[in-house]
């Protein structure tokens, strides 16, 4: 396992520039007066009458490069045991999760709340990702959460908010070993030598398909495509036998088939998304997902569906349409891509009936096809990140729920019970997701794609300040071309305008 991350939490590690707001100095000087220089050479030697001068020694270079977290807010654990004594202390949380998985959040959180005296968590549903982002942008330190929960997409967004205590400074201060955690999971949120959040809800892209189909197709329903060309041909076979209307549902949303999905194909296919390793070395300057390998993608998708193996369903504004294609009583499709969170919620709807005859037994969950099949993802999903400037207390007392959070028992349940990756692999052993894993191995492709992605820099993925804005002019170009246009042009186009996107916030950076 990769061990770029953990492990290493307490040890120095090299500082990595990264240009101050509008400075051009490094974080870890702007607003600091720089350090005397020091001397690298002794004073030169006294010369005596009648002997030979000796050359002065040269010394090494005394200097000591601090580490990026020495420069952020401090985590101080034990101000928990100090405030506690008087009474719990009370924290806001902030989270993007409705319905099913919502309820599933607060039921942890109440068990959480149950299970202690000393911490009293509030968690408030913010409407969604995209409304807890803009909420927390917009609010001042007086009137934000303890906590907050950010997608995967806001990292460099939320480390330029200068916001952040990062979650390494509690774990080092608390003695807290990552050492069971996904190193995966963790390098989504480690940038600049430093671990900004604690990954929690872990996600990624896996093919849903109707096994009942595949039967009556002649294909075998315990083989899902691993490929593209594969999805073709299984389209092409399904639409011949008629057995159902169409192969593979196709969407061009931001936050799956038409940004999030590139980025995951881009990284199995080996490929950089932005230049400077995806943003993660130096600050990203260009995007790259106009590059051959990527036309070569988007025209293989256009194929798809001119062809007849697939059908494009547009921007799936429902983030449900893709799915409920499957449900189409006079023109099923039968296959889709969708995130594994969903897992749980699909297969309380097929036992509800939304499908015609099918039950939950006859859904089959295989990896996300790609150009060549390769095994792994991105991570995807969110992370818990804590505020700055909220008390000692506050800090620490949100710390203690997210260790509560991540922990083997509770990471099995909420696995279990969404769908979402168990993100400490102790959870594997522990109940319900042990014997689930095992009874159902639909559940265990999610894991089994997070820890089978290569140790390379394509498999961390972009880290770009303007990532929302990015994705979506992706999405628009992915539209474009699943609607018929030249690939080649459309990427082109939306490069250029992700391009200035990156150099606008660049600038004001």
């Amino acid at each position: 396992m990769r061990r770029s991350t953990r492990g290493r939490w307490a040890a120095a590690v090299t500082c990595l520039a990264l240009a101050a707001c509008g400075s051009g100095d490094s974080i870890l000087q702007a607003g600091n007066e720089p350090p005397p220089p020091v001397p690298s050479t002794a004073p030169p030697a006294p010369t005596v009458p009648g002997q030979t001068t000796v050359p002065a020694t040269t010394l090494p270079p005394q200097t000591t490069v601090p580490r990026p977290l020495d420069s952020l807010p401090r985590c101080e654990t034990a101000a928990l045991d100090e405030a506690a004594a008087g009474g719990p202390v009370e924290i806001l949380f902030w989270h993007g999760l409705s319905n099913e998985l919502g309820r599933e959040l607060d039921r942890l959180t109440e068990a959480y709340n149950a299970s202690q005296d000393r911490v009293r968590v509030r968690a408030e549903f913010q409407g969604g990702y995209d409304q807890t982002i803009d909420k927390y942008l917009q609010s001042d330190t007086a009137n934000r959460p303890d906590l907050v929960q950010m997608p995967d997409y806001t990292v460099q967004l939320m480390v330029d908010t200068k916001s952040i205590v990062p979650v390494q400074a509690c774990a080092e201060d608390a003695g807290w070993s990552p050492e069971d955690i996904l190193p995966s999971a963790l390098d989504a949120y480690a940038t600049e030598s430093v671990q900004w959040a604690m990954p929690f809800n872990v996600s990624n892209p896996v093919l849903y398909y109707n096994k009942r189909i595949f039967r009556a197709a002649g294909l075998d329903p315990e083989r899902p495509p691993l490929t593209l060309a594969e999805v073709s041909e299984f389209g092409r076979v399904i639409r011949d036998s008629g057995a159902a209307a169409y192969g593979i549902v196709l969407d061009s949303a931001p936050d799956s088939g038409g940004g999030w999905f590139l980025e995951q194909w881009l990284a199995k296919e080996g490929e950089r998304y932005a230049d400077n390793d995806n943003g993660r070395s130096a600050p990203a300057t260009r995007v790259l997902f106009d590059s051959p390998t990527a036309v070569a993608l988007a025209t293989e998708l256009q194929s798809v569906v001119r062809d007849g193996a697939g059908i494009y369903i547009g921007e799936n504004p429902s983030a449900q349409d893709n799915l409920l294609k499957l449900a189409d009583s006079s023109e099923p499709a039968t296959m889709t891509i969708g995130t594994s969170s969903a897992l749980g919620p699909v297969l309380q709807f097929v036992a509800g009936g939304i499908i015609p005859g099918a039950v939950p037994e006859d859904i089959g969950v295989g990896p996300m096809p790609s150009p060549n099949g390769a095994p792994g993802v991105l991570i995807g999903g969110a992370a818990l990140w804590l505020t700055a400037g909220r008390g000692d207390e506050k800090v620490a007392a949100a710390w203690d729920y997210i260790t509560y959070l991540v922990s083997p028992q509770v990471q099995s349940e909420w696995a279990a019970a969404t769908g979402y990756v168990p993100i400490n692999a102790q959870a594997l052993s522990f109940e319900p997701i042990k014997s689930l894993y095992e009874t159902d191995p639909r559940f265990a492709v999610p894991y089994e794609q997070v820890v089978a992605a290569a140790d390379d820099p394509a498999f961390r993925g972009p880290v770009l300040g303007p990532m929302r804005e990015v994705r979506v002019t992706a999405a628009a170009a992915m539209a474009r071309i699943l609607s018929g246009e030249d690939p080649a042009t459309a990427l082109g186009e939306a490069a250029a305008l992700a391009n200035a996107l990156l150099a606008d916030y660049n600038a004001r950076r």
